[in-house]
């Protein structure tokens, strides 16, 4: 494909809200499409509603969209600085007599001079305005459901149709992709190009997503925040990898896999219109497997970021970073995202650990024959050596004499020295990173329970 009819899609996000998983998703199907076909990224801030926007969020735009790996080729262009060219836009379809100034009543007024305090209207034609959607199809809408509509407020602003038909004119842009959501928009915006004398882009509306209840993802309900994701540990190309897959899917089946190689298989015309299920349990899976592949120096810098921030549980002073390494390679198989190191090592750096009443439950109360499990425990541990081994067969030699088979013989215990019934490997970093006072103790307070 030369360059002159290379396509010009943008991502043109509004900062009145954080960067949400759906709008992550429309950059990056962006993104991939200008990439698959030497084509050009713009990114357009269209800024207009000036009582909601917040440097901050405009901010959060470029710090996640660089966090996912996508990148643009031209822009941030902010709508805010295009008001004149609107108002000229408006003017030429007044002056043409495809809009019409209104007064607060709607009811039209003579003149083509745009003022304060007044708004001007589409004079919409009668017909049908038919849309061929790269993902939906034709999509035809007769003119009179759509009346004749605002295109500049009385308060000086243009409406988000007439500044979208305006911009993706001015810059040329081919492919608008974006949301279903607007789909209701998009005659309109024909319209106006077409009245202005330009060619409108080809349209592709992506499909909804939604949860597991089939609903559309809200914000007010679900767990949508690109921050919060980030938070919890999810990696970025395991989060871009996903979003790639909500809505479409590549032709060979594979789903994780390199971005370079879904860039090959991204086809446009591949995307599914049905409505996408935003899957948490299928992206902590793709975040475990990205986890695993991370080598032993970066996936410890991953880790970093939520072992010593704010809300860790421990104590400042008895944190120990070699501790971490050491644990690192027997957690790294097991978890699915990165916050999840909290638990697994927690019991290491806390004066007492943290019992999990279900395990507590489970193990110790209803556990066979726990008091006397720990009971032999203490009394093997208080003089043994202090090895791995040697502690490993005095906790299984107490459960068998009380006719408890291995597995079951040391869940006592675990639960007594880190507060759950599954974790890493018990014995080893037990006996490399506590003391055995420190481990007696903590058993001796859990027999005191019973």
């Amino acid at each position: 494909m030369s360059s002159a009819d290379s396509p010009r899609v943008r991502f043109a996000p509004s900062p009145t809200g954080y960067l949400h998983v759906g709008s992550a998703r429309t950059a990056l199907f962006n993104w991939l499409y200008a990439r698959a076909t030497g084509g050009t990224m713009v990114l357009r801030i269209e800024d207009t509603d000036e009582s909601r926007n917040r440097p901050e969020l405009t901010d959060a735009i470029f710090e996640y969209l660089g966090w996912l790996g996508i990148d643009y080729d031209e822009g941030p262009f902010y709508q805010s600085e295009r008001r004149e060219r609107h108002r000229e836009a408006v003017q030429q379809l007044l002056d043409n007599g495809r809009a019409y100034l209104c007064d607060a009543d709607d009811n039209e007024l003579p003149g083509t001079e745009m003022g304060d305090g007044r708004a001007v209207r589409f004079r919409t034609p009668e017909g049908t305005t038919a849309i061929d959607d790269v993902v939906r199809g034709e999509v035809a809408v007769d003119h009179a459901q759509l009346g004749d509509f605002v295109i500049w407020r009385s308060d000086g602003s243009p409406t988000f149709v007439l500044a979208n038909a305006v911009d993706d004119a001015d810059m040329a842009i081919t492919h608008a992709i974006r949301g279903e959501d607007l789909l209701s928009s998009t005659p309109r915006a024909v319209l106006v190009a077409e009245a202005l004398g330009a060619t409108p882009p080809v349209y592709a509306h992506l499909p909804l997503l939604v949860n597991e209840q089939r609903k559309k993802l809200s914000k007010r309900r679900d767990d949508v925040s690109l921050e919060s994701y980030r938070k919890q540990g999810f990696l970025a190309e395991a989060m871009a990898n996903y979003l790639a897959l909500l809505g479409w899917g590549p032709r060979d089946g594979v789903e994780i896999r390199p971005m370079a190689e879904i860039i090959e298989q991204f086809r446009l015309e591949d995307v599914n219109k049905a409505p996408a299920f935003f899957d948490i349990a299928k992206l902590e899976h793709f975040n475990g497997v990205y986890i695993r592949e991370l080598d032993p120096e970066t996936f410890l810098a991953a880790l970093e970021p939520h072992l010593t921030g704010e809300d860790v549980p421990w104590p400042p002073d008895r944190f120990r970073p070699d501790v971490v390494a050491a644990m690192a390679p027997l957690v790294q198989e097991k978890l699915r995202t990165l916050d999840g190191i909290v638990p697994q090592v927690d019991w290491l750096f806390l004066d007492e650990p943290d019992i999990d009443e279900q395990s507590w439950e489970k193990s110790v109360l209803r556990g066979k024959a726990a008091p006397e499990i720990l009971d032999a425990t203490i009394a093997a541990l208080t003089d043994c050596p202090w090895d791995a081994e040697t502690v490993k067969d005095a906790v299984f030699a107490a459960g068998e004499a009380h006719g408890v088979n291995r597995s079951k013989s040391q869940a006592p215990v675990r639960v007594a020295v880190t507060g759950r019934s599954v974790g890493p490997p018990l014995f080893e970093p037990m006996v490399n990173h506590l003391t055995r006072e420190e481990v007696l103790h903590r058993l001796q307070t859990a027999r005191s329970h019973l």
